[in-house]
């Protein structure tokens, strides 16, 4: 008979493991579909629990009460930094548009901006991306603001563009979808293990040569180890996405208050608009992330109905 062969320890996908070097990854924006903006920056909040009422029409549970676990960000306000023009993938023209006090602290702002007249008179471009800075001082997070580019989905980009000039963008004119992706970093769990970081088994107790290590790390000849061989090195701080997290609620916190009376832990207080997704997201509290719309919403997902009673 065959030898039965099980699979690899640890996923080849994800190479190599090592820390990322940025907060907010950088996303092709091509394959995402929606509307308007593609994306938004928020603040993972903490995990709770909901009580939702079930109103998918093949749900087991149609019509009743059931809690599920939900994860709250906090969304503030962005504001666009600049516009992009692309050509053949590649950055033909950067219009600046701002240079609000916050963006001193992150970047060396030129002395004199650009006109936005000079957007009109850009040619011969394939592409035109926003590049937006979020405003943290509306929340308790942080001060220094995080800078990401966004696609834009429109059928006049330009003028798209211009009307979102000069002005806050709020989480309302951008969320039109109940299904959303999530883009960030892991918990850093820094110099782990094989055993640990790829789930190889342990050895036999009377192994002379320790028992959480791999049993070979190649032959003699050559005299080669290969990048496929589980070794220690950096856990977490990977970038990861999750696919079609459903949106239970959002809104704005002077409407409607979702705080605790202490306080989220390890976060405290929402000061500015909220969202909550059904399921986990990952990273620790405080961690940026970058919410976009689906890039391949499943029929499963869209069919999921939750109407928002409470959190407990």
């Amino acid at each position: 008979m065959p030898t039965r062969v099980r699979p690899r320890f640890g996923s080849l996908q994800y190479w190599p493991r090592k820390r990322i070097r940025k907060f907010l990854p950088s996303v092709n924006w091509k394959p995402v579909e929606g509307e308007g903006l593609l994306g938004f920056i928020g603040y993972k909040v903490g995990m709770s629990t909901a009580m939702v009422k079930d109103n998918g029409d093949k749900s087991l549970t149609k019509g009743k009460k059931i809690a599920i676990p939900v994860t709250i960000l906090e969304v503030p306000n962005m504001k666009v930094f600049s516009v992009r023009f692309y050509k053949n993938s590649k950055v033909m023209k950067d219009i600046i548009v701002a240079s609000d006090k916050e963006l001193k602290k992150k970047l060396k702002l030129p002395k004199t901006l650009h006109k936005i007249e000079e957007i009109d008179k850009v040619e011969g471009y394939d592409d035109v991306r926003v590049v937006v800075y979020s405003l943290p001082n509306q929340t308790n997070v942080k001060k220094t603001p995080d800078i990401i580019e966004l696609g834009i989905s429109a059928e006049n980009k330009i003028e798209f563009v211009k009307s979102l000039l000069g002005k806050e963008i709020s989480l309302e004119e951008i969320l039109k979808t109940d299904l959303v992706d999530v883009r960030g970093l892991t918990k850093g769990k820094g110099y782990s293990g094989p055993v640990k970081r790829f789930g190889i088994t342990l050895k036999s107790h009377k192994s002379e040569k320790g028992r959480r290590t791999p049993g070979s790390i190649g032959p003699w000849h050559p005299a080669h180890v290969t990048f496929r061989v589980p070794m220690a090195g950096q856990l977490g701080t990977f970038t990861r996405t999750h696919y079609n997290l459903k949106v239970i609620d959002s809104g704005k916190i002077s409407e409607k208050n979702i705080n605790k009376n202490s306080g989220f832990k390890n976060y405290g207080v929402i000061k500015s608009n909220y969202i909550i997704l059904a399921g986990s997201v990952q990273g620790p509290a405080k961690r940026q992330i970058l919410v976009t719309s689906p890039m391949r919403a499943t029929k499963k997902q869209i069919n999921k109905k939750y109407e928002f009673l409470e959190l407990k």
